[in-house]
């Protein structure tokens, strides 16, 4: 329960931090050395969002026990909504993979004229025929 407590509280503080923080723009001054002409690199997280994901991620970690209860108890009566809570939490932590597509160099279904040939089919006589000779 205390583990609760402190993530509320962690969740409470970043939250409390941006309501309270009064933001003051400095005026551009030219030739500023100070200045970040780049911008935030792509991908990289603020400090709120970084609090936040890391308070997920301690509220997670500290409740894997339970968690493996819980999703005992809701797999007992009802196996697919647990199947469904595993697969959102897991989205949290697991990347999901891109569509790939493959195809040929004008464009068309590479698998278009690949044909498998495995043979007659099941019912076809030959097969009937080969099945009882075997037998």
């Amino acid at each position: 329960m205390e583990d609760v407590r402190k993530l509320l509280e962690c969740l409470r503080d970043p939250l409390n931090e941006l309501k309270n923080k009064k933001t003051k723009m400095s005026k551009f001054k030219g030739g500023d050395a100070n200045i970040n002409r780049n911008g935030r690199p792509v991908g990289s997280l603020n400090a709120s969002t970084k609090q936040m994901k890391q308070a997920f991620a301690m509220l997670v970690e500290n409740n894997l026990g339970n968690m493996e209860q819980w999703l005992i108890d809701i797999a007992a009566e009802d196996p697919a909504k647990a199947m469904d809570v595993i697969i959102k939490l897991s989205e949290r932590f697991v990347p999901a993979l891109a569509r790939t597509e493959l195809t040929a160099k004008d464009g068309d279904d590479i698998f278009k004229s690949l044909k498998f040939g495995f043979g007659p089919a099941l019912d076809s006589p030959e097969r009937i025929q080969e099945l009882d000779e075997n037998v």
